[in-house]
């Protein structure tokens, strides 16, 4: 029988490696579309109530703080999820 995690087998190296990288860090791809869809979302909320506020119309300093500390959070979120270039 020819066994995958055998050192001698025939699994291509290149998908080893990849198949390794996701099983350290799964669903990477999924999470970083999720991180961008809501830092965009939160980035354009900002925006909009910046706009608000130098059109002189009034926003609630709640509302500004919910939003101000949401596109803060996501921000950080998408940094630590980058690609490290030094893999251990």
């Amino acid at each position: 029988m020819n066994y995958p995690n055998k050192p001698g087998s025939s699994l291509d190296p290149n998908l080893r490696d990849r198949l390794l990288k996701e099983s350290k860090n799964p669903y990477r791809g999924l999470r970083r579309a999720v991180w961008i869809a809501l830092f965009g979302s939160a980035a354009l909320g900002f925006f909009i109530m910046v706009t608000n506020i130098i059109g002189g119309d009034t926003v609630s300093i709640n509302d500004l703080a919910i939003q101000t500390s949401a596109l803060l959070i996501l921000g950080f979120l998408l940094f630590k999820d980058r690609n490290k270039q030094d893999d251990d």
